[in-house]
C-alpha cells in the first residue's frame, strides 16, 4: 500500500485544517518545500499535495509553493483543490506533478471528468469528499445531496487512474479512519482507492491495507508526531 504525507498549502504555508473548516486552521511550516524534503527523508515515495486557498477560490492559487516542492524532490506528487478547467489541468501539469485530483468539477459534470481521464490517461484521480456519506464541494463547504459511492459508481472507470476518498469527519481529528467506508468504496469500483482522513495509528495503517486500500494519506498524525513515517512504511513493506 503506498502511503502519501499529505502536505496542505495556505498562503503559501503548509498547514493543516479540522474536518475542513478554515478557521480551525494549524501552521506546521512556513517552507512546504523544506517539508517535502523532510518526509521523503523519512521514505515518502509520493506526496499529496492539497491547494486550500485554490479550492475555496475555484482555481490554482498557491502555484508558486508547489513548483517549489516539486523541485525540491525527486518523488512524484500528486495535487488537487481548485482545479476545474482543462487549461487548470494542463498548468498543474506543466509544474510537474504527476497526478492531478479533481473534485468538484467531478460532481458538477461526470462527463467531463470522463473526457479529461480520456485526454489526459493515467494522470487524473477522482476526488470524493464526503460527510454522512454525502459528496461535499466548493472546498467541503457545500455538501450535495448526492452519495458518495453512487459518484464513484458513476465515474470510475479507466483510464482513471485512482480514487481518493475523504471522510471529512474524520479528517484533522486524530479519531482514526473510517476503515468500513473506505473497504465499501474500495469493493464497489474498479479502479485504485487511496484513504484520507483521520488516519491517526498503525492498527489504522494495518486496516486499511487489510481491507485491499491501493494507499492511504496522512496529515495531522505525522505532523503532530503520533506516527512515525519510518515506521508506517516499514510496516506496510512488511520490513
Amino acid at each position: 500500500m503506498q502511503i502519501y504525507p499529505a502536505i496542505d498549502l495556505r498562503d503559501g504555508k503548509c498547514v493543516r485544517l479540522k474536518q475542513g473548516d478554515y478557521d480551525q486552521e494549524t501552521v506546521f511550516g512556513e517552507d512546504p518545500a523544506a517539508m517535502a524534503v523532510r518526509w521523503v527523508a523519512d521514505g515518502a515515495t509520493y506526496l499529496h499535495i492539497v491547494d486550500l486557498d485554490g479550492a475555496k477560490e475555484g482555481k490554482p492559487v498557491n502555484t508558486r509553493a508547489i513548483r517549489a516542492i516539486v523541485k525540491a524532490v525527486k518523488v512524484p506528487c500528486q495535487l488537487g483543490g481548485g482545479l476545474r478547467t482543462e487549461n487548470d489541468i494542463k498548468d498543474a501539469l506543466s509544474l510537474g506533478v504527476a497526478r492531478v485530483i479533481i473534485g468538484t468539477k467531478a460532481l458538477e459534470s461526470p462527463k467531463w471528468l470522463g473526457q479529461m481521464s480520456q485526454r489526459f490517461p493515467g494522470r487524473v484521480v477522482l476526488g470524493i469528499d464526503a460527510k454522512d456519506g454525502k459528496v461535499a464541494a466548493q472546498g467541503w463547504l457545500d455538501v450535495s445531496e448526492i452519495g458518495a459511492l453512487d459518484l464513484a459508481k458513476q465515474c470510475a472507470r479507466p483510464p482513471l487512474s485512482a480514487i481518493v476518498y475523504t471522510d471529512i469527519s474524520r479528517d484533522g481529528m486524530m479519531q482514526g479512519a473510517n476503515v468500513k467506508a473506505m473497504a465499501d468504496m474500495r469493493a464497489a469500483v474498479p479502479v485504485p482507492v487511496i484513504a484520507s482522513g483521520g488516519v491517526t495509528t498503525l492498527d489504522d495503517v494495518k486496516r486499511l491495507q487489510e481491507s485491499g486500500l491501493a494507499g492511504c494519506i496522512i496529515g495531522r498524525a505525522l505532523y503532530e508526531g503520533q506516527l512515525n513515517l519510518r515506521e508506517v512504511v516499514a510496516q506496510v513493506s512488511g520490513k
